[in-house]
């Protein structure tokens, strides 16, 4: 199926790895010009290399925490192509920590980068895309944001705002942007490859590590998922094909959620 983002701009946020880097890459192969943002500038411009030869690109740094640095990344994108039709807000890893022992500062931290990760960037680019006449946002946010986890209770509660307040912008801001978004499970990562390289039983393999992890967490599907599953979702999710949805989420878990 023609997605019809061929010709389209994106701007995908934390594109220098996992979720990210993948969905700049899908973007890229459905022929959309794809601007990536993140704020290790060595990684970004290795992620920059990797997906040259799969389209244009657009490597900022960039942390999205600070205004300042999302306005020179709106001015980048502007001065590169003169448009937006998709903005990807891909937010940061979560915090494990529990209520006893999750800090005044670790909860101000934790709410202000799931929250302003999402504010700031749209908050800059969504006058563009209202110019685009179809434009979108894709939030990527977590199946914590339904299904909290004891050990991760403030980014479970950060994640579920985070979900309220895509809801409220899908209204605000109908018709000119439709705003969905992704809710994962547990998907391939650099973490889970520290966890694993960290891991007590050095015989287990990485396949097997993977696997014994997946039967641990209950996955219906019997594994992780990959960032490029997620990014289908997204490319979908961002395109004219999805043109009468917004307000609403896919979730990409393997069938680990328990909520309906």
């Amino acid at each position: 199926m023609d997605l019809g983002l061929r010709g389209r701009v994106a701007v995908v946020t934390g594109g220098s790895s996992g979720i990210g880097l993948a969905t700049a890459r899908v973007l890229l192969e459905e022929g959309m010009a794809v601007a990536i943002c993140a704020r290790n500038p060595q990684r970004l411009e290795q992620a920059r290399q990797a997906l040259s030869a799969c389209g244009d690109v657009l490597a900022y740094p960039c942390d999205i925490l600070d205004t300042a640095a999302v306005a020179g990344l709106l001015a980048a994108v502007s001065d590169w192509q003169g448009r937006c039709d998709l903005l990807v807000n891909n937010a940061g890893q979560g915090r494990v920590s529990t209520f006893a022992d999750t800090t005044d500062a670790a909860w101000e931290e934790e709410l202000k980068l799931k929250f302003f990760s999402q504010i700031n960037t749209t908050r800059a680019f969504a006058p563009m895309l209202a110019g685009s006449g179809q434009g979108a946002i894709v939030a990527v946010n977590s199946l914590l944001a339904y299904q909290p986890e004891a050990h991760m209770v403030c980014t479970s509660a950060a994640r579920a705002g985070v979900q309220n307040l895509l809801k409220s912008l899908a209204g605000e801001f109908a018709p000119a942007i439709r705003v969905n978004s992704v809710v994962v499970g547990l998907i391939e990562s650099g973490q889970w490859e520290r966890r694993f390289q960290a891991r007590e039983d050095r015989a287990l393999s990485h396949e097997q590590w993977l696997a014994d992890l997946a039967h641990s967490k209950k996955i219906p599907l019997g594994r992780l998922g990959l960032p490029q599953e997620v990014a289908r979702a997204i490319a979908f999710l961002g395109s004219p094909a999805a043109s009468f949805v917004t307000g609403t989420q896919i979730e990409v878990s393997g069938g680990l959620s328990r909520h309906i």
